[in-house]
C-alpha cells in the first residue's frame, strides 16, 4: 500500500472487491468525517457545509416522500391517465413519469398525478381533432435516442398523421 493512502474501515455501509480495496457507498458518517480529516491533513480544506450552489447553478434539495398508505388509489388514477393519453398526448411524458414508480408511490406522486388532473380540467379543449375535409394521405415521422442519461436506456418513438390529424404514435424505452 502506497504510504499515506486513505484506507477507510469496512462497514455496514462499504463493500470488499476482490483486489482487498473497500468501496463506500458515502453514507457512513464517521467515516466521511475521518476522510475529511485526513484531507484537512493534506491539503488544508474547509467544509462549507450544505451544498447550495455549485458552477453556478442553484441545487434544491427536497426530503424523500412517504410511501401512500394505499398505492391502489394511486394505480387506478395512473390507468385512467394513461387511457386518457390515447385523445390527450400532452400528457404521455407525465403520464409515462408517474407510471414508474407504481411499486412504491410517495406523497408527491400522488400529488402530481392531480396535478395532472387539475391541468386536464383547466384543458378540455386541448387534444386530438380529426377534421372531416381533411386529405387522405398517409404520413409518418420516426425518432430515436441512444441513451437517456436517467435510465441509460434508449428510447424509439414514432407518429402517423392521416392528412393533418394525428392518428397513431408510440414511445419506448
Amino acid at each position: 500500500m502506497v504510504s499515506g493512502a486513505i484506507s477507510p474501515p469496512l462497514t455496514s455501509a462499504s463493500s470488499s472487491t476482490s483486489s482487498g480495496y473497500v468501496q463506500s457507498k458515502g453514507t457512513d458518517v464517521k467515516e466521511i468525517e475521518h476522510i475529511k480529516t485526513l484531507l484537512d491533513e493534506k491539503f488544508s480544506i474547509k467544509d462549507l457545509g450544505v451544498l447550495k450552489y455549485f458552477l453556478g447553478l442553484e441545487v434544491a434539495r427536497t426530503k424523500a416522500g412517504e410511501t401512500i398508505s394505499n398505492p391502489t388509489a394511486y394505480r387506478r388514477l395512473i390507468g385512467r391517465l394513461l387511457y386518457l393519453t390515447h385523445s390527450r398526448p400532452d400528457i404521455a411524458y407525465t403520464v409515462s413519469k408517474l407510471s414508474q414508480s407504481l411499486d412504491a408511490p410517495t406523497n408527491e406522486h400522488m400529488l402530481a398525478g392531480l396535478h395532472t388532473l387539475r391541468y386536464l380540467k383547466q384543458c378540455p379543449r386541448q387534444g386530438l381533432f380529426f377534421s372531416a375535409d381533411s386529405p387522405l394521405y398517409l404520413k409518418g415521422f420516426s425518432d430515436s435516442d441512444w441513451a437517456c442519461p436517467d435510465t441509460i436506456r434508449s428510447t424509439t418513438s414514432f407518429c402517423f398523421f392521416l392528412g393533418n390529424s394525428l392518428i397513431s404514435w408510440k414511445s419506448k424505452k
